[in-house]
């Protein structure tokens, strides 16, 4: 295990900022399970760093260059409230983040369904735990609209637990153009917290679309939707939270080909 530059560990430092990740094309990804879902993903990994006064990992990366912190010099680097001592300077696949595509040309490119789809969700955790559990659930891509938050912010990364490494993930997608493009082949479903059906199972060729926890869904937005969803319940809460509603969406729309 090598120790750092100061060269590199302010190339590192950088990615912390998201003009740096982009002009980089690389992010940081903590975490135990974030980085062995990393390295099972066959995606590109320039580094691994460690943290020897918090953890000794010794998972085999074969050829990934590996290098030992200061506590000092990980809290420069960590998002995470309580490190876990090991993080992946890496790098993002061919293809695996398209971002600056036109609408019609991403609704062009989806063929898998269902597809999850965040309109201004700017949230970070929010967006990384919703990124989870459509893994979880198999869907096929995840559309974020403009005005989200960025894919790789080093919260979203983490708080997918390593399912954005096996997802096809897009960002800064104009919506008002890319529903229309895709509602031939995708029927559009949107979250709605005033009014709407129960969630119920689905075809693969659905796109569930959900807004902000804050603000939802504007109108716009639900008008061009083929159905809405409003998910019942029995208590006296003002609402769900967004990545509780989008679980429970998400479990309704593929339940029957899961059970």
């Amino acid at each position: 295990m090598k120790r750092p530059t100061s060269m590199q560990l302010k190339g590192w430092k950088k990615l912390t900022l998201e003009k740096y990740r982009r002009e980089e094309g690389a992010f940081l990804a903590e975490g135990e399970k974030v980085v062995g879902e990393l390295l099972k993903s066959g995606w590109p990994v320039r580094a691994i760093l460690i943290c020897p006064e918090i953890t000794q990992w010794e998972q085999d990366a074969e050829e990934v260059p590996l290098f030992e912190l200061t506590r000092r010099e990980w809290g420069a680097l960590s998002q995470d409230k309580s490190p876990e001592g090991i993080m992946a300077v890496a790098s993002h696949p061919d293809g695996s983040l398209a971002g600056g595509m036109s609408a019609e040309a991403v609704a062009a490119s989806l063929d898998a369904g269902p597809l999850l789809l965040l309109y201004q969700a700017a949230n970070p955790n929010n967006t990384g735990a919703l990124i989870r559990t459509a893994h979880w659930f198999g869907f096929g891509a995840m559309v974020l609209s403009t005005n989200s938050c960025e894919a790789f912010n080093p919260k979203v990364v983490r708080a997918s637990m390593g399912g954005i490494f096996h997802m096809r993930i897009i960002e800064g997608v104009d919506f008002e153009r890319f529903l229309p493009a895709i509602a031939g082949r995708f029927a559009i479903i949107g979250s709605d917290v005033r009014d709407g059906q129960a969630p119920h199972p689905c075809g693969i060729d659905t796109a569930l679309l959900l807004g902000s926890e804050s603000h939802g869904l504007p109108e716009e937005m639900l008008a061009l939707t083929k159905e809405k969803w409003k998910i019942p319940g029995a208590g006296g809460g003002e609402s769900l939270s967004l990545p509780q509603a989008g679980a429970i969406m998400m479990y309704e729309c593929v339940r029957n080909n899961i059970i």
